[in-house]
């Protein structure tokens, strides 16, 4: 009789990320989904702990809502798309389009924890604390070594460098996650931060999503006032 060959169960397997039918549903269900699930690129992955949702031609607080131009094309492109822009001449931030395609709507990847890649991420974000190395926007693109480059990425292409995974059993708004280490986690919701006008009113978009108690999650700031 033939024998196996040595370790031929022990093949290391290939994350698959999140599919297009993850990403073709309202942004609200798809952003709090998003929580918790992993995002790995060049050498390191993140827990996301924070996002926000942006609702696209509907919403006046989205890059979208006044419709296509060259810089919000991956918007309005096929779910799945990674949108990555640049903001206030210094940064750049990462997105997750999703919703019906042409609608513009998008979860805009806000903090996480590196829990993978430590040593390459602090190559990139210097000697700050670890809570730090993915706590915002900007910090995470950093982190995770996204730019211009990325903008347009299909995250759920089988060859795509950008993978998402999802965490088992992801937590839904307004209510408790099942406990797993002793710990009980629930996702609480608040205003997007630094958004002005219609978008910024609170009542009508609590959309900013965090798990509570993660230290990574940044800090609200309001919109300034111009």
């Amino acid at each position: 009789m033939a024998r196996a060959a040595p370790n031929a169960a022990r093949l290391p397997t290939v994350p698959i990320s999140l599919p297009r039918s993850f990403y073709e549903r309202p942004v609200l269900e798809v952003a709090a989904d998003l929580l918790d699930a992993r995002i790995s690129h060049g050498g390191v992955t993140v827990r996301l702990t924070e996002v926000e949702a942006y609702a696209g031609l509907g919403d006046p607080g989205s890059h979208a809502f006044r419709g296509q131009t060259p810089r919000t094309a991956t918007l309005f492109g096929p779910p799945g798309g990674l949108y990555v822009y640049f903001t206030y001449g210094m940064h750049w931030c990462a997105n997750l389009v999703c919703g019906p395609p042409r609608q513009g709507a998008a979860v805009l990847l806000r903090a996480g924890e590196v829990i993978a890649g430590e040593e390459r991420a602090r190559e990139r974000r210097g000697g700050v604390p670890a809570r730090d190395l993915a706590r915002g926007p900007a910090r995470l693109t950093v982190t995770l070594g996204l730019g211009r480059d990325h903008d347009g990425l299909l995250t759920t292409a089988p060859d795509c460098p950008v993978v998402i995974v999802a965490a088992d059993g992801p937590p839904k708004v307004g209510r408790a996650d099942p406990p797993a280490a002793g710990t009980v986690r629930t996702v609480r919701s608040g205003p997007r931060v630094g958004v002005s006008g219609p978008g910024g009113d609170d009542a009508a978009y609590p959309w900013r999503l965090w798990l509570d108690g993660e230290p990574t999650v940044s800090a609200y700031r309001p919109a300034k006032r111009r």
